[in-house]
């Protein structure tokens, strides 16, 4: 089979891009559109609630219950949207030469009063002397993040995390390593597919969307499991030739 001359794929995969990028505006809209009657709804079973505070009949007790129900259910669909605007949104990254250890131990700062209630032991081994990498860090910091927290839902009991960094010459690496309930195989080819989720009420977009942070730095996520065991994520990120004389950011976008 004769390929297609190199304009002639080129121009394909600018349809293509522009297709994704007109589809995700869109859909972006969407969720912007839908955000605006729930806030309403939000707004309006807070108001009902506060009315029926001290319910005095089973009557009142009931409709207490189910707008508690409404609340719940209001409140997961504003943070499935706000989900999915983050995991759809095209966007300029702003990267900037910086240390990974640093991003890394920012990230396990914030988490770790999370990981103390969840009776979740955190370990890091961070090499000395990483090269330094390029990052957007507010992007990266998100994206680490969602991998963190996937590990916390991971030990519902508790457990240990350990988070490496190495220098692979070519690279840094990363690895995120838990001692969690793993992931069956079947499920585990699907696990970077938007809104696929082993977890009930889960979004299925935070791990899609931390690839898609990854990805955009140049870098690649795998990740590798055993049911009963525990999961590990490997980020790799590439070590850039030359860093820009000025300090001043380069641009990709996302």
């Amino acid at each position: 089979m004769i390929p297609p001359p190199a304009s002639t794929a080129s121009e394909s995969e600018r349809k293509l891009v522009d297709q994704y990028t007109e589809i995700a505006r869109l859909a972006g809209a969407l969720a912007h559109e839908i955000k605006n009657p729930l806030s309403t709804i939000r707004l309006s079973m807070e108001l009902l609630a506060e009315e029926l505070r001290n319910p005095e009949t089973p009557r009142e007790r009931r409709a207490l219950a189910k707008v508690a129900v409404v609340e719940r259910e209001c409140q997961r669909l504003q943070e499935l949207l706000d989900s999915f605007l983050s995991f759809t949104k095209v966007r300029k990254l702003k990267l900037e030469p910086s240390n990974l250890n640093q991003q890394v131990k920012q990230v396990l700062q914030f988490f770790q009063p999370k990981a103390h209630d969840a009776g979740i032991e955190v370990i890091d081994y961070l090499a000395a002397d990483l090269p330094t990498v390029l990052l957007d860090r507010e992007a990266f910091h998100g994206a680490l993040l969602n991998l963190v927290i996937n590990a916390e839902q991971a030990m519902p009991q508790g457990g240990q995390l350990v988070v490496r960094t190495s220098d692979r010459g070519d690279g840094v690496r990363l690895d995120l390593i838990d001692t969690g309930c793993g992931v069956a195989p079947n499920a585990l080819e699907h696990i970077f597919e938007a809104f696929f989720s082993t977890k009930r009420g889960g979004s299925g977009l935070g791990l899609p969307t931390a690839r898609k942070i990854i990805e955009a730095h140049g870098g690649r996520i795998d990740v590798q499991s055993e049911v009963g065991k525990g999961t590990q994520f490997t980020i790799k990120l590439p070590v850039p030739a030359r860093l820009p004389a000025d300090g001043s950011g380069a641009q990709a976008a996302m």
